[in-house]
């Protein structure tokens, strides 16, 4: 069930939303899982399955752990861990990464040696396994104790605004929140506005610049001439982040809504002015996850600058290879560890001493942009012919035009603005976006906005969502 469907906004969410109040505090909790699993298994009821043993898994691993640190006993400790990440990973591997395994092995071999699963990867099992390693690392780290209530601890895991495309909660962020939280007016009335905004980004924006990229791409590489093929990656560059963000502003807007408040998982990383910075605006919640639970723990920057370079190289690596089972996300993975390895040799300072900062957004952009290209192409081969046809010169049979639809050109210009260029130049206004006051400009605006949302899903609009397939 997807947010930007007629199904979620007009029954699930009023029916969910209007059970909550009218129902005693102490059942509330028990609600939202319940209606976690029917969200879920919308979906497909043998996926709801899979995430049923991926919370107790961890619930008893988590409750072992706890165990074994009440008793001091370190050793037990430590293999509880091993085990848990162990089988975590293994569910998580068989179910994304085995076609891919026996395709490289058939590949080495030269033949058929194994036949391909064709395993269906069950939706958002990349986030809600994350999500639950963090909770039961943390409590080997004894950052909080271990949830006994397993209600809560499925709660936690399956909550329907972030279940699927995150952001990735970590436990101990909203622990409290999840037995003792405040519902307000001004909670509810805040992210009814940060779910219209994130509807609006996905619905208005990332859905034309997808209609238009995609039929772009569905041409032979010949075909489309290097004018298109950087169209292409524009309109990509900005459709993955209304989707994506707009998603995220969507699941922090419900979380309002029903009590709770999940940090930001972006802040406009297309102003960035290096790409580092870059990783500290984007998926905020998936970089901070590589840093804390694999960064650090590998040894980070303490045991000197060549382990630094491979560790950050490693994380990248993993980084691209959660985002899918294909060597176009793993380079995709590489290519921004490698600028951050750079940056970090010598390029760093030079960005920082350079006045001229235009310059650096512009080197910035150009590794995204180019990043993106092998993160959209359908293989690895398609990337490579997308590159050769961006950086030499060829005509396409079509003009720009046949793919830019007027609709298209409009959002370009207000995706371009609102990508962060906008909100830099008007902080005040930034401000009100993120402020739970209620302004009757705004108020208008946002009825507006979810007005044209509703025009655009009842006339069965081009409707994909990128995230779904990690």
């Amino acid at each position: 069930m997807l947010f930007s469907s007629m199904i979620f906004l007009w029954f699930f969410l009023p029916v969910v939303f209007i059970l909550y109040y009218l129902m005693d505090k102490k059942f509330r909790n028990l609600l939202l899982l319940i209606t976690s699993i029917i969200f879920y298994a919308w979906g497909g009821v043998s996926y709801t399955l899979i995430m049923f043993s991926s919370i107790i898994i961890n619930y008893l691993f988590a409750l072992l752990i706890d165990k074994a640190i009440e008793e001091n006993n370190k050793s037990k400790k430590k293999i509880y861990l091993a085990l848990c990440v162990i089988v975590n990973l293994s569910i998580l591997g068989y179910f994304k990464y085995t076609d891919f395994a026996i395709s490289i092995i058939n590949s080495i071999s030269g033949k058929e040696l194994i036949s391909l699963k064709n395993i269906v990867l069950p939706i958002g099992i990349s986030f809600y396994t994350f999500q639950a390693l963090s909770y039961v690392i943390d409590v080997y780290r004894e950052h909080n104790k271990a949830q006994k209530n397993i209600i809560n601890l499925a709660l936690y895991i399956s909550f329907f605004p972030q279940l699927i495309a995150g952001p990735i909660v970590k436990y101990h962020d909203i622990d409290s929140q999840i037995t003792n939280r405040t519902e307000s007016l001004e909670n509810i009335s805040y992210g009814i506005k940060r779910f219209i905004y994130g509807l609006s980004k996905k619905v208005i924006l990332a859905n034309m610049f997808a209609l238009s990229c995609d039929e772009i791409l569905k041409q032979p590489v010949g075909d489309i001439g290097t004018a298109l093929a950087w169209v292409a990656a524009l309109l990509y560059t900005l459709q993955i982040y209304y989707d994506f963000s707009g998603y995220s502003d969507m699941a922090i807007g419900l979380g309002h809504m029903f009590g709770f408040k999940f940090l930001e998982n972006f802040n406009y990383p297309y102003i960035s002015k290096s790409v580092q910075d870059f990783w500290r605006r984007w998926h905020i919640s998936l970089s901070t996850w590589f840093k804390e639970y694999l960064y650090i723990p590998l040894g980070g920057n303490r045991k000197g600058k060549y382990f630094t370079y491979l560790n950050l190289l490693i994380v990248f690596f993993a980084t691209g290879l959660w985002h899918g089972a294909s060597f176009n996300f793993i380079l995709w993975g590489l290519w921004h560890g490698l600028f951050l390895v750079i940056e970090r040799i010598f390029l760093g300072k030079l960005l920082e001493k350079n006045k001229l900062k235009f310059l650096n957004h512009i080197y910035v952009i150009l590794v995204f942009v180019l990043g993106w290209v092998l993160f959209r192409a359908n293989n690895l081969s398609h990337a490579l012919d997308l590159y050769k046809l961006m950086f030499s010169y060829k005509e396409s049979i079509f003009t720009v035009r046949y793919f830019f639809y007027p609709q298209t050109l409009v959002c370009f210009i207000f995706g371009i603005l609102f990508s962060g260029l906008f909100q830099s130049l008007f902080p005040k206004i930034k401000k009100a976006v993120f402020s739970s006051k209620v302004y009757i400009l705004e108020s208008i605006i946002q009825f507006v906005l979810l007005f044209i949302c509703i025009m655009y899903l009842v006339n069965g609009t081009y409707n994909p969502f990128i995230y779904f397939r990690f």
